[in-house]
């Protein structure tokens, strides 16, 4: 049985904590390693180990830190298929589909530093002629990322490179839920000791680490309220905090969108890795002219979502990530079923080990129910039917979250009223559209902060103007 170790400067060292937490592989229930639970001493050390290789790694030109930054991108993308495969052991995302996304990732990494050869980190500015003036941009020192389990590896991915390329150190903290990719991220570290180190543990690593006074940022993903609890401590020391946190992400289907093949694109928004990301469409509101023919197209694609382990190429849904997420996610099914909606497919817990669950859909829901109020994080699509365009555009504004959005429509002049839904990003006709220039922040209880393109920099550096007047004389 593996044991797990924190990185830190370049070595692997066991935690100050003895307390060991064990690591379950979700869809055969078996120990697959422990991991230290984590302790304010982990985080005070890595921080440390941070601060004290920034200052060299500051000093590097910029365009060696992009080299290096570049590099270690390609390291990662050769191994994407042992990273694809250790996180299916730890949070059971099927290696068919982890694949893709961390080679994607490593692509966005590399992408990511190399924005910053024409970010401007130094802009002059017009000073009347007295001497001259200057805004520069400065790294902010030790910077903290806290991950999730639901893509552990392209996660940590699309959040350092802005980081590291603008001159700062990390000290990560994965999700306990999954620790082994991130782990094996850093032993594939070709960067200098200290510019990535490594904190393994629950909230008795991330809490400390979050607070620290010797941390500059702390970007975190997660549930909303961990991420209370982060932006709290981040506050009371004065530190930026970027916060991506839960989601209800909205769908409207309107009256001329194709009912096939708009239930196939939203069978996989709503399933892909078993319904848990950030973005997944956790409602769906669909024009009562089409419902029917979408209902049907939907609940033939939710059977078409094979379950199994994630090492089986023919596997669609692998495991939920632990008992705890199951017993969520059914848990909102049940309550929607007892307050009167209609389950269509799915609902059922499978017998036998894992943490299984079927893709579900259900109609005749409405916001007395968690399934459209909460977020889910299951491969669940609840469905309301509504009269008008504008009703579905009322009804997904009315919510507390603000992450995403998706509509399909051929009106020009309703996409562009769907504008008005509250969301950091809005997607029309295409499902995670867009490049890899986007800006978002998150709106309502999904978060703070922007993130993306020259965002990203902005918020990974300190703007300072420096004004130069002639020596005075005599």
């Amino acid at each position: 049985m593996r044991t797990l170790r924190n990185l830190i400067g370049g070595a692997w060292t066991a935690s100050a904590e003895p307390t060991l937490l064990d690591l379950v592989n979700p869809a055969t229930e078996e120990i697959v390693a422990r991991l230290p639970a984590g302790s304010p001493g982990d985080a005070d050390r890595a921080v440390a180990a941070a601060a004290a290789a920034q200052p060299g790694w500051r000093a590097l030109p910029l365009a060696e830190r992009v080299r290096r930054i570049g590099a270690y991108a390609g390291v990662v993308a050769a191994h994407a298929g042992e990273l694809a495969e250790l996180q299916c052991r730890e949070m059971g995302q099927p290696v068919a589909l982890g694949r893709p996304f961390i080679e994607g990732a490593a692509a966005a990494l590399k992408a990511d530093a190399e924005a910053a050869l024409t970010y401007p980190f130094t802009t002059p500015i017009d000073n009347g002629g007295q001497g001259t003036a200057e805004i520069v941009r400065h790294p902010l020192g030790a910077t903290a990322v806290i991950t999730p389990w639901n893509f552990p590896v392209a996660t940590l991915l699309t959040i350092i490179g802005p980081l590291l390329a603008a001159g700062n150190t990390v000290v990560v903290k994965p999700s306990e839920r999954s620790p082994l990719s991130a782990v094996r991220l850093c032993e594939l570290l070709t960067l200098p000791d200290g510019v990535v180190n490594l904190v393994l543990g629950d909230a008795r690593a991330g809490a400390p680490l979050a607070e620290h006074p010797g941390i500059g940022l702390v970007h975190f993903t997660g549930s909303v309220p961990a991420g209370r609890a982060v932006g709290a401590g981040a506050g009371r020391r004065l530190h930026r905090a970027i916060l991506e946190l839960g989601g209800k992400d909205p769908v409207i289907v309107d009256s001329d969108a194709d009912p096939v093949a708009t239930a196939a694109a939203v069978a996989h928004g709503a399933f892909l890795n078993s319904g848990q990301i950030c973005t997944s469409m956790e409602r769906v509101y669909v024009h009562r002219d089409i419902a029917g023919r979408f209902v049907d197209a939907l609940v033939d694609a939710a059977r078409g979502h094979t379950l199994g382990d994630g090492h089986d190429p023919s596997t669609v849904l692998g495991p939920l990530v632990d008992r705890r997420q199951r017993d969520l996610v059914h848990g909102h099914v049940l309550d929607a079923v007892a307050k009167g909606a209609r389950l269509r497919t799915g609902g059922e817990v499978p017998a036998g080990p894992g943490f299984f669950y079927p893709a579900t859909v259900l109609t005749g829901v409405d916001d007395s129910m968690a399934i459209m109020t909460e977020e889910t994080f299951g491969p669940v699509a609840p469905v309301r039917v509504v009269d008008s365009f504008e009703e579905g555009v009322e009804l997904a504004s009315r919510s507390r979250f603000g992450l995403a959005a998706t509509v399909y429509t051929g009106d020009p002049g309703h996409a562009d009223a769907a504008r008005a839904i509250p969301a950091g990003i809005l997607w029309v006709n295409a499902w995670q559209g867009g490049g890899p220039g986007r800006v978002y922040e998150p709106a309502g209880y999904s978060g703070m902060g922007a993130w993306g393109a020259h965002a990203a920099y902005d918020a990974a550096t300190r703007p300072a103007t420096i004004h130069v007047a002639p020596a005075q004389t005599s």
